[in-house]
């Protein structure tokens, strides 16, 4: 019964995480800092803030005196007054700077990291730093500290890609490895010629010229000949290969598009493309969806989601395998974070649109 009852518990909180809402945040014509959370607006700061980010679970800010605070949860929690200089916030994590100290929000949780920090990368659910007291490069994931390479003076690591939960790079031996899950893993015993990553993911092209793919622990061979080009968003990877085809890898499988060579751009867990006779279209967990007859100048993608201006003056958004003409309206100025789109209509109504519905 115990058991049962336990993993009744952990499915419960997985759920929850995973359903969790995004969050958005405006200033208001009284220039008050507005945020919207689990579909309320609350009103956080009298004053508009110097300067502000929007993660998913976290939204950092300067605020009019340049107190560093991070609403979170419901609530905003002060964390020094005038101290930091730099923030940064991903999906889970907020990372700050006072002076060269590296700090991190997880979780509601602070936590100091290393006094003296010359160099740092953060994703979603890591942060890779250099320790200059330590004289290592270590990361920090899921509430502890890894080492994952010692520093040499007077050098960097410049060919890595840090992204989400995944590190890639190719140490100072030539060495080329990835960090996944709290674990150093030599995946080729040479440096590769090109690699980009994502979620759960690394895809690159090896000393042999031949193109591989890291997903979930598991090492594919894709290709023996190089791809024309690729791109990597969570989980999967878009790529023209070297015969002329437009492919995606995702969910452990290889999917054909079609032949061409696409305009294409990569987001989280979205594909968007220009097919060969024009049109606009989206890949999105294994289906394709027909956008527009024509492919837009400028669109935005944000996790799961793709937002722009139609011909007809619309503002559109593809959400989670869903299309949404969200407003025709003449817009002041619109945004997409994560899944959710605020904009302005006018000077003074502002409005925020989540999975079909207006607040």
């Amino acid at each position: 019964m115990r058991s049962i009852i336990l993993s009744l518990v952990i499915s419960f909180v997985c759920v929850v995480n995973i359903s969790a809402q995004p969050l958005s945040s405006f200033v208001d014509i009284q220039n008050q800092l507005m945020v919207w959370d689990k579909g309320y607006i609350h009103k956080v700061d009298y004053m508009a803030p110097t300067s502000i980010k929007i993660g998913r679970t976290c939204i950092p800010y300067l605020d009019n005196s340049r107190s560093f605070k991070i609403y979170y949860n419901g609530s905003v929690r002060p964390v020094n007054i005038g101290f930091t200089n730099a923030f940064y916030v991903t999906d889970n994590l907020v990372a700050y700077l006072n002076a060269k100290s590296l700090n991190v929000f997880d979780r509601g949780v602070q936590k100091n990291l290393a006094g003296v920090c010359d160099q740092f990368f953060v994703a979603d659910s890591l942060v890779l730093f250099l320790d200059s007291y330590k004289g290592e490069y270590r990361a920090y994931y899921n509430g502890n500290t890894y080492p994952v390479e010692s520093y040499l003076p007077d050098s960097t690591l410049s060919r890595l890609k840090v992204s989400d939960n995944i590190i890639a790079f190719d140490n100072f031996a030539s060495l080329f490895k990835i960090f996944y899950r709290g674990t150093l893993i030599a995946q080729e015993d040479y440096p590769v010629n090109s690699f980009d990553a994502g979620r759960n993911t690394v895809a690159y092209v090896d000393a042999d010229r031949k193109f591989k793919i890291f997903h979930s622990g598991q090492t594919f061979v894709i290709d023996d000949y190089p791809p024309t080009s690729y791109k990597v968003g969570d989980n999967l990877v878009a790529f023209v290969s070297g015969d002329g085809y437009f492919k995606v890898f995702y969910s452990d499988s290889l999917r054909t598009i079609g032949f061409m060579n696409p305009t294409y751009q990569v987001g989280d867990n979205i594909v968007a493309y220009k097919d060969p006779g024009g049109m606009f279209k989206i890949f999105y967990k294994g289906e394709i969806t027909e956008m527009e007859p024509y492919y837009p100048a400028n669109y935005t993608i944000q996790y799961n989601s793709v937002a722009y201006i139609n011909t007809a003056n619309t503002l559109r958004l593809f959400t989670e395998g869903e299309t949404y003409d969200v407003t025709n309206a003449e817009l002041s100025n619109w945004s997409l974070n994560y899944d959710v789109i605020t904009y302005q209509i006018g000077q003074g109504i502002f409005k925020v649109f989540y999975k079909g519905t207006e607040y």
